[in-house]
């Protein structure tokens, strides 16, 4: 006897994302669309009972990096591992289309130099079977992924691939430069891109050290940009900025929205070298809004810090002669002369070569540096730091480091740092609890798919549960509701995604059964899994009972599935028909 539905999920708690409070109900699923919600006589092909446990709509991840890892990978971890179920990647202005043959290298060396990706994973993986972007979104169209994936048009590849090694220098764009540019991003929100990415922030480099080639772009050229979206009638815009002189530079991004039309977010961070700032962001997005204008801020619910460690970019010691000498070694031979009393006491005597080495400048001293622990804790206190350790021993802060990294987390030379450097001033997520409050603010920068040495944020979205939902005790909570439909329907919204976001008929069938009590983050370990044999950080959940995309299962507590039934995003999304018209 044939099923009503393909699937149904019982008696869970639904967590809408509307923002309103849970209710216990089914959801029946048909056709990859959610067909019914409340009490469902009907059975299904399959069946999850869902009792105890909470039900959401699949998380929206809108700042990934999975530009190359989509070219070559099925499974987008570790965003999928927490609850993801669509990403959008080009973010920051980097990406590899379009591209020319002969520039290959150089966007490498700018994903390598900016999201810590190494060369030879992506002279490996990336397949180069494209010179434009939309060349680029049709092999993505022929591949199947375990999220559905959105990309957007990256600045840096659209500058060189108009401009060359002028574009490469930062020279100005001249009209015609501009007008090809607009040529182009025309025909890529035609061919299915969500947006165009850029950036504007010093800490983007080359591997090569030299910055980003978008650093200093001049209105002209952006405007030109976003008014050829603006021909194209689609298209969001994103931008990551230092804000160096932050009243001018918003009121010049308010003016290209202004010109263009198209939706704007920036990223939006307390920095210590002005921890108030995010203030003023808000006042102004504030105003924005309230004259028509959208302006949103995409804003981390954890501090952006780094990891240190032995198999990782950078340690404490990496620029002390003697950790030189056998930085090439392998792990458990490093490890082994780590151990050796003579070796250790030589190390421990020396200095580092380098005055941003972690120990020495204020923004890296001990008193910020922490250990990671088994069950991470991203909104530490100073007397967990490694210098209030090294004061309670009586030993060099130097020694409790090396000893975390020889015998923390797994052991045998896998322990590791974290030091938290924005969003983090003044050792509070205050600011953070703040800025999600507001209504012109998302929660993103979780860089899925990059820092893959260094940082390991793709796990944002469980955080944003299990930390401000649930256990956060170091101030004043956000409700399951709040938070839900902050990274459901509120980040699918910002990129013109309105067909996904919420437990409602006729929505994409992108859910999430989560037992909730049990949900947590296991601690970041090291995966040597990319293409060449490259090392990544990765980090996984336990309690996340299902993950469902378009209506199948792609995970069961936490393993895959079979099921790739994620496909490559064709620019916005409709809400559907039914909701459109109420």
């Amino acid at each position: 006897m044939e099923k009503a539905y393909d699937l149904v999920i019982r008696g869970g708690s639904v967590v809408d994302g509307t923002g309103a409070q849970p209710s216990e109900a089914d959801v029946a699923i048909k056709d990859g669309a959610i067909a019914a919600v409340g009490r469902i006589a009907g059975s299904g092909a399959d069946e999850i009972d869902a009792r105890g446990q909470v039900v959401t709509p699949g998380f929206v991840d809108i700042h990934t990096h999975y530009d190359g890892q989509a070219t070559w990978d099925e499974r987008m971890q570790p965003s999928s591992w927490h609850g993801v179920t669509t990403v959008v990647m080009g973010n920051c202005g980097v990406g590899f289309a379009p591209c020319k043959a002969a520039d290959h290298d150089r966007l490498i060396r700018l994903m390598e130099g900016v999201e810590d990706i190494p060369f030879p994973v992506l002279a490996q993986g990336l397949p180069w079977n494209w010179e434009s972007y939309p060349d680029y979104l049709e092999g993505l169209a022929r591949r199947r992924f375990d999220v559905d994936i959105g990309s957007q048009l990256p600045h840096a590849a659209l500058r060189v691939f108009v401009m060359g090694e002028r574009g490469v220098n930062r020279e100005p764009a001249t009209e015609a430069d501009i007008n090809a540019m607009a040529a182009i991003a025309r025909r890529a929100m035609e061919a299915g891109a969500l947006g165009f990415g850029t950036s504007r922030t010093l800490n983007h480099r080359s591997s090569d050290g030299s910055p980003i080639a978008t650093l200093t772009a001049g209105e002209d050229e952006l405007t030109g940009i976003a008014l050829g979206m603006a021909a194209a009638g689609k298209g969001v815009l994103q931008v990551v900025s230092d804000f160096n002189e932050p009243a001018e530079e918003f009121a010049m991004l308010r003016r290209i929205v202004e010109r263009s039309g198209r939706p704007l977010s920036f990223s939006l961070l307390q920095s210590p070298r002005d921890p108030e700032q995010w203030r003023l962001m808000l006042d102004w997005m504030s105003e924005a809004k309230a004259a028509g204008l959208s302006i949103r801020a995409q804003v981390a619910t954890r501090p952006v810090g780094v990891l240190f460690g032995l198999e990782l970019t950078v340690n404490p010691f990496s620029t002390h002669p003697s950790y030189r000498a056998i930085s090439k070694l392998p792990l458990g031979d490093r490890v082994a002369c780590l151990r050796d009393p003579q070796f250790r006491a030589r190390l421990l005597g020396e200095e580092a070569e380098s005055a941003r080495a972690p120990g020495l400048s204020p923004a890296r001293a001990w008193d910020r540096i922490y250990p990671m622990g088994e069950e991470p804790d991203y909104e530490p206190t100073p007397d967990h730091s490694v210098a209030a350790i090294a004061e309670a021993r009586g030993l060099d802060p130097y020694a409790v480091a090396l000893d975390q990294m020889l015998d923390g987390g797994q052991g045998e030379g896998r322990g590791m740092l974290y030091l938290p450097l924005l969003n983090y001033a003044q050792n509070s997520l205050d600011p953070a609890y703040r800025m999600l409050q507001h209504d012109c603010v998302v929660p993103g920068l979780s860089d899925g798919g990059a820092h893959v040495g260094m940082i390991c944020d793709g796990s944002f979205p469980t955080t944003n549960i299990v930390h401000w939902t649930r256990d956060r005790t170091r101030g004043p909570k956000l409700s399951l509701e709040h938070m839900v439909k902050a990274q459901c329907r509120d980040t699918a919204e910002t990129v013109g995604l309105y067909d996904r976001g919420l437990i409602a008929p006729g929505y994409r069938a992108d859910l999430n059964v989560i037992d909730y009590a049990r949900l947590k983050l296991k601690a970041p370990s090291v995966a040597y899994d990319l293409p060449a044999g490259g090392r990544r950080l990765v980090q996984r959940a336990e309690g996340y009972v299902a993950t469902i995309v378009a209506g199948q299962v792609t995970y069961r507590d936490g393993e895959p599935t079979d099921a790739l039934p994620g496909r490559l995003l064709c620019g916005a999304q409709g809400a559907p028909a039914a909701m459109a018209a109420e």
